[in-house]
Order: C-alpha cells, then structure tokens, then sequence
C-alpha cells in the first residue's frame, strides 16, 4: 500500500512538468516514485516502540496514498492537459500500450520476478519469526532490504506499464496462501501466474461490459476487488 500511488504520484509530476516525456522518463519516475513512497511507508510503520509491524505498516500505507492521492488530484484539476493525457492511464490500463514501452520495462518487471523467487527460501524463514530466522542465520535486515528493492523493481515498472492497477496485488496472495499454505516459494510465482490471469480477464471483460466503450481495467478490478475485501474482513473478524 502507497508504493503505487507514490510511482503514480511520480508519472503524473513528469508530465506536469515536462509535457510529454520520452517512455524511458515514464519508467525512470515510476521507479524513482516507487522506491521514495517505500522508504517513507517503512520510515512511518517504523516510528515508536516494537518497530514495524504489518499493521503499522499498512496504516502507514494508507496515510501515504490518501496524501499522494490528493496532490494527484490537485496537480490533474489545476493542469487539463496532463489530465487529458494521462487520466485513462491513471485508472488503470492495458489499452493502447506500444512495446516499447513494454521493452522499457521488461528489465524492470523480470528482474523484480527473479530477484522475488531467489529470496522466496528467506522470506519464508523470516514469516516464521524474526527470532527463529536469526537462530537459523538469516540476515534478516539484507533479507528485507534486498525484498523492498523487489517490491520497488515489480510496483515501478509495472505501474509505468499499465497505470496504478490496484486489488491485483492485493487480492491475489491471499487466493494463493489459501491454495498452496505459507511456503513463499510457491507463493511467489504461483502469484504472478493468478495475478497475470486475473488482469486479462478483467481486462476482457472490461472490454465487453460497456461496449462499444472501453473500461479501464483498473477500474474492473475494483469492482471485484472490493467485495473480496469485506468479504476477507468479516471472514478474519469471524475466525
């Protein structure tokens, strides 16, 4: 939460400020966005006793999209040409994608996918405990450090790709730890095969509901995504 909303954050600046800027420029402040909106979520999920914790960290995570959001917001109602240019994109789309911008970010997107299966053996240790993964050796700050350069590597370019889609990343790892347990080793790649399945079928289906129009899939996957999450809440409140 908030890595996506900072590397949009980040794309809609560079076309406020630069106009149209080249496809590299895309990718570049994605990246940049990303890894800035990581660093401030961990710096806020961080602060008083105990450290980060997941909630601290998706409390944090919300704080920081409500906040990008808005500045978002107010750049896209000041400026009508950087919102004529980039507010279907900022829905969340597959549409209209030329490959060189899929060339730009594929460096992006797979090194982030193999970094994220290399590191899946530690992760797993780490969800154990990071008590249990240093009696086992780990080191569990270079673990975690080297995860957010993952996360940052998979949120930019992929958001530089298709816009800030949401609920994909969302949905999908607790479909899977549901499938496959906690083995982040089959969590990983068993996450980016759903993932991937689910934003092409919601991408057709956002193609067909409103024909001859054509919804943003980000906005499809909302839909879905939405429920699922009340869904998921009332299950945990219920367990």
């Amino acid at each position: 939460l908030g890595i996506n909303a900072g590397a949009a954050f980040a794309v809609v600046m560079t076309v406020y400020l630069l106009g149209s800027p080249s496809l590299s420029i895309y990718a570049v402040a994605a990246l940049i966005g990303a890894a800035a909106a990581a660093v401030i979520v961990y710096g806020l999920g961080s602060m008083g006793r105990g450290g980060p914790t997941p909630l601290r960290l998706t409390l944090a995570g919300v704080i920081l999209t409500a906040f990008v959001s808005a500045m978002t917001t107010a750049i896209l109602i000041q400026d009508q040409e950087t919102l004529d240019q980039i507010r279907f994109w900022l829905a969340g789309s597959l549409a209209g994608r030329k490959m060189d911008l899929v060339y730009q970010t594929a460096p992006l997107i797979l090194s982030g996918l193999v970094g994220a299966v290399l590191l899946s053996r530690q992760i797993t240790t780490i969800s154990l405990g990071e008590d249990v993964a240093k009696g086992l050796g780990q080191n569990v700050l270079l673990v975690k450090s080297l995860a957010a350069l993952m996360v940052v590597l998979l949120a930019g370019g992929s958001v530089a790709l298709a816009g800030p889609i949401g609920f994909a990343g969302l949905v999908i790892p607790h479909v899977v730890r549901f499938i496959v347990g906690v083995d982040y080793r089959w969590v990983i790649p068993y996450s980016a095969v759903l993932g991937a399945m689910l934003v092409t079928v919601a991408d057709v289906a956002a193609r067909v509901v409103i024909r001859p129009q054509e919804m943003p899939v980000g906005i499809m996957l909302a839909l879905l995504g939405a429920p699922f999450f009340i869904y998921l809440a009332r299950w945990k409140v219920h367990r």
